[in-house]
């Protein structure tokens, strides 16, 4: 009986052990943008856009996207950054990337997707948060036109509140840019959640 009362303990010590680590394996990645108005959390999607996701950690632990701003603001549309500082100048990007739309996600509110010029592979850095459900933004073809954005990831629910405040700003047009805020909108800090796994002490475990 002892034996036997000692294999049902470690057995049960040993499942709750791998539910604590299987719990954190099955969480997606998180970034946190810490503006002016107040943090932005998302869960990126490395799983359906692989190299994008890969790509903006790139930049958010190299400390790229540190005191960048909101230059394009455009109320019932969308917010984007992550190309300009406070100085209204340009920052040097990496390699553009492959273009992954085609991977079935939608450009719908909260969503997270990849800015680019009229090139199908032009994205680097930039990228913006959808306002509204932005369809006619997806993959629809295989022209310039019609191949679409990447989404990779979207805003958390207490996120909502600050993305709408920042499409609420006034706006004006600086040079080429239309649409930025008269007022900077900074990102402060960027920064990937470094979540750590919970872990369960065999003997506390056996005891309960």
């Amino acid at each position: 009986m002892k034996l036997l009362n000692m294999m049902r303990n470690t057995l049960v010590a040993t499942a709750l052990t791998l539910v604590s680590f299987a719990g954190f394996a099955d969480g997606e990645p998180k970034v946190v943008l810490e503006t002016n108005k107040g943090d932005i959390t998302i869960e990126l999607f490395p799983n359906e856009a692989p190299k994008t996701v890969e790509n903006f950690l790139n930049y958010v632990n190299d400390g790229f996207y540190n005191g960048v701003i909101f230059h394009r603001v455009i109320p019932n549309f969308m917010i984007q950054t992550g190309g300009f500082t406070t100085a209204k100048v340009r920052k040097a990007t990496s390699t553009p990337i492959e273009n992954e739309a085609t991977n079935g996600l939608s450009n719908s509110r909260g969503t997270v997707a990849m800015a680019r010029t009229r090139a199908i592979n032009s994205a680097t850095s930039q990228f913006y948060i959808n306002l509204v459900d932005n369809l006619h933004l997806n993959h629809q073809g295989k022209t310039q036109e019609t191949y679409g954005y990447t989404v990779f990831g979207k805003i958390t629910n207490d996120s909502f509140t600050i993305i709408d405040e920042i499409s609420k700003v006034q706006t004006t047009r600086y040079q080429e840019h239309k649409f930025m805020p008269v007022s900077d909108v900074i990102i402060k800090r960027a920064y990937e959640v470094k979540e750590e796994t919970a872990t369960v002490d065999a003997s506390t475990a056996a005891e309960s």
